[in-house]
């Protein structure tokens, strides 16, 4: 059984119709990510502590 993913798009993905961002989907053990453009086409997974990290080390390059 394929598990639904709930799909979350950023709050800074831009006017319109938002589809100039990723998008984000929480798993059990692991983040999913997409192309808000292209939904259909492939989708990325990562571990959570290894995403969570990446997301820490982008907030701290920004400050």
């Amino acid at each position: 059984m394929t598990q639904a993913l709930r799909w979350q798009k950023s709050s800074y993905s831009g006017g319109g119709d938002g589809n100039t961002c990723v998008e984000v989907a929480h798993l059990d053990t692991h983040i999913a990510v997409r192309d808000s453009k292209a939904p259909a086409r492939a989708t990325l997974t990562f571990p959570t502590v290894s995403f969570s990290r990446f997301v820490e080390a982008l907030k701290e390059a920004g400050r």
